[in-house]
């Protein structure tokens, strides 16, 4: 069959609208008819040569959409189930899912590269062969995906909005509950208020933290995370540093975690100092791999016992994370719908990425036309 897509052929070139030629989902996979995807800093680090996959591929790793064909085999969903793709595979049987690490399954290792676990394509065109962001793909109408990569939703929810929970919600939500630990009474610094960022705001006010003290040069962002639980908002990590300083009489943080669209040595740097001892650093965005963005100082590391780890989906589990939180948007717990600062068409994908680059959108979402 035929779906329209918008793809990236070399770093620096923006996104292309293209007709792709889409093969039946053999075993294990299955049809889906994408209503919506997510606008994702993720996306950008493929054309800024951060993280350069193999060209050319379809973009797109937040989607929602409908289940549209089978293939042999598939028993988690069926035709007309609604889903949300979850951006990183999980098998269930390897050794990170059967340790409950589900968010570092092994089928993951080929996100990048965009082709199928047994390195095979399912988009083509002109006899070339073409990946799926995240094996995935979302930013076409119609993709071909392992069913390790759906879980299936509440049909009432509206996948324009549950789409977010495939990445930016769970990832940064667990950012907080899982990989920050926090919990009541404790100061946190959140490092960015994006799409990831706004949902550590959220997660740590949930968990009881006394102090939420979020960083955002854009003012909007900074108000927007006022409104959905940060106590304080600052500009810069240097006003944050003399906040916590004020705020817990020289104590220091005990967590910052970091969210920022991309990860640099200033930036961990101050998330270090900020946090006192016993504190945690978390590294959720991301940056060039080539790049030593960590830091420190090794005898503070050890003498403060200080900790820095990164995490990957918020060190959660795909499977049951998408399905909790959306739960939790259902009993008003989870806010969702204000994240989305605007929606747009396919041929408005390049667009939507240039407001985000230009910081006006906490979260853009793409609605797909059939």
């Amino acid at each position: 069959m035929k779906t329209r897509a918008a793809v990236l052929t070399e770093i620096g070139k923006p996104f292309e609208l293209v007709e792709l030629d889409l093969d039946e989902p053999t075993t294990g996979e299955v049809l889906i008819r994408y209503v919506a995807a997510g606008l994702c800093h993720s996306d950008l680090h493929l054309s800024d040569g951060d993280l350069p996959p193999r060209f050319p591929i379809v973009g797109g790793h937040e989607g929602a959409g409908v289940i549209e064909r089978v293939g042999p085999g598939v028993t988690k969903v069926k035709p007309g189930d609604h889903v949300v793709c979850s951006f990183i595979p999980n098998c269930g049987h390897c050794r990170y899912c059967s340790t409950g690490r589900q968010n570092l399954c092994d089928m993951g290792a080929t996100i990048l590269e965009g082709s199928m676990p047994d390195g095979t394509f399912r988009f083509h065109r002109d006899g070339a062969d073409y990946g799926a962001m995240c094996m995935l793909g979302t930013f076409s109408q119609y993709g071909v995906i392992s069913e390790h990569s759906v879980v299936k939703v509440d049909p009432s929810l509206p996948l324009e909005t549950a789409v977010l929970v495939g990445c930016g919600v769970p990832t940064g939500w667990g950012t907080a509950t899982n990989a920050g630990g926090v919990r009541p009474g404790d100061t946190v610094v959140i490092y960015g208020v994006g799409g990831l960022g706004i949902n550590t705001v959220q997660a740590a006010a949930v968990s009881g933290a006394t102090h939420i003290v979020a960083v955002d040069p854009v003012a909007f962002k900074r108000d927007t995370a006022r409104q959905l639980g940060a106590t304080h908002a600052v500009a810069t990590a240097e006003q944050a540093k003399g906040l916590v300083d004020e705020l817990t009489l020289g104590q220091g943080a005990d967590q910052a975690l970091i969210l920022v669209g991309t990860v640099t040595e200033e930036v961990v740097s101050a998330a270090f100092d900020v946090v006192g001892k016993g504190g945690t650093v978390v590294v959720t965005g991301l940056a060039d791999p080539a790049k030593l963005t960590v830091h420190v100082s090794g005898a503070i590391l050890t003498l403060w016992e200080k900790t820095i780890k990164g995490t990957l989906f918020g060190s959660g589990n795909p499977q049951y994370d998408i399905k909790k939180l959306l739960g939790l948007y259902q009993k008003g717990q989870l806010k969702l719908d204000e994240l989305v600062t605007r929606r747009y068409t396919l041929d408005e994908v390049n667009q939507g990425y240039q407001d985000l680059v230009d910081g006006k959108n906490i979260r853009g979402v793409l609605v797909h036309e059939h």
